[in-house]
């Protein structure tokens, strides 16, 4: 399942249609203005950002502001908690979240590891669901967070699963990211290795995203054989080789991939 993660259109391009609400849509380009940031920002910065005259931009915001969707402090705006109502929307009306948390608790008893649900978003995975058996990563992740698609196993194994049209667009765009000195950061790199993942359908990442990290990625398909998620199992510090980590953890791993995906409409 891919959803295209885009700045919402300008106004302008909807000039002259009476359905579209002006105000809704640049309310929503400064919440998402937010989105790539871990500070508070200046009304001058998400102007910048979105396009938006600074006036529309401090309105937005006094709005946000008194529905308790965001804060000011001094000369800078944050979001506040009440914002994640709007995520909880999204997560609570879909159905594979509630149906794959439980598959994915089992899966973590059974293994002894992290497991994650996941989608493309963009250049992004965002993660659906989880199931932590021990911290991982020195990042803290929960329900909507984000990491490069490029260098984790969801993502490569989705980016793996894209028509080429869709994956060509991808690789002309995303930013690669180098995490550490093992990530395939170049579009050489990463198409050899995509196509590995299309050859054995799972993807195996080993410190690309963080060092002492390995992770075991493979799709979630539906009923109809089509490509809805990722599935991960990932490990911290992993001593053995990795034919045994694949022999000890694939085949559960795909397991409860396919266990997911039969519950899912076609």
């Amino acid at each position: 399942m891919t959803i295209n993660k885009e700045t919402i259109p300008p106004a302008d391009n909807y000039k002259g249609d009476p359905d579209y609400m002006q105000s809704l849509a640049r309310g929503l380009q400064v919440i998402t203005a937010f989105s790539d940031r871990r500070r508070p920002l200046r009304a001058a910065e998400i102007a910048l950002k979105t396009g938006l005259a600074r006036a529309v931009v401090q309105r937005c915001l006094y709005t946000l502001q008194a529905l308790g969707y965001a804060e000011q402090e001094g000369a800078f705006w944050k979001l506040r908690p009440a914002i994640l109502q709007l995520g909880h929307a999204y997560f609570s009306s879909t159905s594979i979240v509630s149906l794959a948390q439980p598959i994915l608790d089992d899966l973590s008893d059974r293994v002894g590891e992290t497991c994650a649900l996941a989608l493309l978003d963009g250049d992004e995975i965002l993660y659906l669901a989880r199931a932590q058996r021990q911290r991982v990563l020195t990042v803290s992740l929960g329900l909507g967070s984000r990491l490069p698609a490029h260098c984790t196993s969801i993502g490569r194994m989705l980016l793996s699963q894209l028509p080429p049209s869709k994956l060509d667009a991808y690789l002309e765009l995303a930013p690669f990211k180098i995490m550490t000195q093992y990530t395939a950061h170049t579009r050489e790199a990463l198409l050899r290795e995509l196509k590995q993942v299309q050859e054995k359908d799972y993807s195996l990442i080993k410190e690309e995203l963080e060092l002492g990290l390995t992770a075991i990625g493979v799709p979630v398909r539906s009923a109809s054989g089509r490509v809805v998620a990722g599935m991960s199992i990932s490990i911290k510090d992993w001593q053995d080789t990795e034919e045994q980590l694949i022999r000890r953890c694939l085949p559960e791993l795909r397991s409860s991939a396919r266990q997911l995906g039969l519950m899912l409409p076609a």
